[in-house]
């Protein structure tokens, strides 16, 4: 497809400053609201879209493994991408494609978005929706690789992360029961006035023990989606495991794809 705004496209050869600027650029093009066509309600219950005269939503989880050279040393990445629609896997494609640079914080979508984009492209459907491994507005500078990804195609895109890479919870996230969502706000790591909603941390599933506690999902939107839209996305596509579904089966799917890779090397 032709991308709505290729000036904005993942340079890894770019000087750091320079790609920092072009994330500004992208924070300052991204809709951080809702601005899609399909009811973020019928994520929750395939069965009952499905028999709906609409088309279920398309959604797409988007996931990376890396192979390593003869040495050791990472140099490829595989880009995994899985769209399910009413709860059904519907396609799984992928790319493998050299890594430009090292991983550095804050950005990922240098590394990683070019071989993002080459699976993408291998995409025969059209989905409503992207949900990434990685960051959305829960970023340095509002542009983590949910959003730049989506901005780039001009999709709605969230970003699911494990860890809180900046910003600060208004509450404490420890031990938190099952569909508890912890607004985190912007801070002084972030590029916006301080007590802006970046996020949310979304607990989608929680052990019933004292003795062990599952940590909660740092959900932040990337294009064309809300805080709190993202957040109930998350909740409501984590059928029975921590990681909203497309995401997880992105997540498996790119092992198995980088295990075929290996065999065949």
């Amino acid at each position: 497809m032709t991308l709505p705004r290729p000036d904005l496209a993942p340079d890894g050869s770019l000087e750091r400053d320079d790609m920092e600027a072009l994330q500004r650029e992208i924070a300052d093009a991204a809709v951080f609201e809702d601005d899609f066509a399909f009811d973020p309600a019928a994520l929750s219950n395939p069965l009952a879209t499905a028999s709906s005269p609409d088309e279920p939503p398309i959604v797409a989880g988007v996931d990376q493994s890396f192979l390593t050279n003869s040495e050791g040393d990472q140099d490829r990445a595989l880009s995994a991408v899985v769209a399910m629609q009413g709860g059904e896997v519907i396609e799984r494609v992928h790319a493998v494609t050299p890594l430009e640079i090292p991983y550095i914080p804050g950005l990922l979508a240098f590394r990683e978005g070019g071989p993002i984009l080459e699976a993408l492209e291998g995409l025969s459907v059209d989905p409503d929706l992207f949900l990434f491994d990685g960051s959305g507005r829960i970023h340095f500078r509002q542009a983590g690789i949910a959003t730049h990804i989506g901005v780039i195609r001009d999709v709605p895109a969230v970003g699911v992360a494990k860890s809180l890479l900046c910003g600060t919870p208004r509450e404490d996230t420890e031990n938190l029961p099952a569909g508890t969502r912890v607004p985190i706000e912007a801070n002084s790591r972030v590029d916006c006035p301080d007590g802006t909603l970046i996020g949310y941390a979304v607990q989608t599933r929680q052990y019933d023990s004292p003795d062990r506690y599952i940590n909660p999902l740092y959900v932040s939107p990337g294009h064309r989606v809300g805080p709190e839209t993202a957040a109930d996305i998350a909740l409501a596509l984590a059928s029975s495991y921590k990681l909203p579904e497309p995401v997880r089966l992105a997540d498996g799917y790119a092992d198995e794809a980088k295990r075929e890779v290996d065999e065949t090397a």
